[in-house]
């Protein structure tokens, strides 16, 4: 496994892995155990931004019970990626932003929301976990931005697909049934894939992250400490 997506051992967390240094990403906050949120902060985790809105925030009735103790230190911060109810993005984003093709639309639609998780991982202290439901597409689009940033574009397949891999493995054997996907075969999975490394790799190649970031407002000092946390 690439050293960049190390899975690190909390328990409860799905989709979980090291992007570059200081950051990590992952599915639901929801699935850790109180046991997860004690080792994650073992580890040195001390801000959790959840790209989800707050709507989704919400505990499922298979979700484990936490001790709300075990999350203290640890700041829990809501910095969506999309405004909720916008109806050109959700008329495109069907049934949710869940494709890399939906990425640039998301950019052009909510620029503002986009340099404001950047905007928090700038000012976090501590190791920072990135997460939305799945944590592919909404955690995918952050993701790709800050490898771009760095140049690390050869991140950019291994880690989408690991995040593709990982939800879909999770709903193989979730007790939940999602509403809108399952588990899907190997060979069922490939072309799928395959077509959304295209539209990732099309993204990035149309996008300068740190002229986007500037041109909506961070400074060359956040960008300076977020390219820290990467290093």
């Amino acid at each position: 496994m690439n050293d960049s997506m190390h899975q690190p051992n909390w328990e409860g967390a799905v989709n979980a892995r090291q992007v570059l240094g200081k950051i990590y990403r992952m599915g639901r906050s929801e699935w850790l155990t109180t046991t997860g949120w004690q080792q994650a902060y073992a580890d040195g985790v001390r801000t959790v931004i959840d790209l989800r809105n707050p709507d989704e925030r919400v505990r499922r009735h298979t979700d484990p019970s936490v001790d709300e103790a075990a999350k203290a230190g640890i700041s829990i911060i809501n910095s969506p990626t999309e405004e909720p109810g916008h109806p050109e993005f959700e008329a495109l984003a069907v049934p949710y932003m869940n494709h890399p093709r939906m990425y640039p639309e998301n950019l052009a639609f909510f620029p503002e929301r986009i340099a404001e998780v950047f905007h928090r991982i700038a000012a976090a202290e501590g190791k920072i976990v990135l997460h939305c439901s799945a944590g592919r597409d909404r955690t995918g689009l952050i993701v790709s931005m800050l490898l771009e940033l760095v140049d690390r574009e050869d991140l950019l397949e291994p880690h989408y697909e690991a995040a593709l891999r990982g939800i879909n493995d999770w709903h193989r054997i979730s007790s939940y049934k999602h509403p809108h996907e399952s588990y899907i075969e190997e060979q069922d999975l490939l072309g799928p894939l395959r077509e959304r490394l295209e539209a990732l790799g099309e993204f990035v190649r149309t996008l300068r992250v740190d002229d986007f970031l500037r041109e909506h407002g961070l400074s060359d000092a956040e960008l300076g400490q977020i390219k820290d946390r990467l290093s």
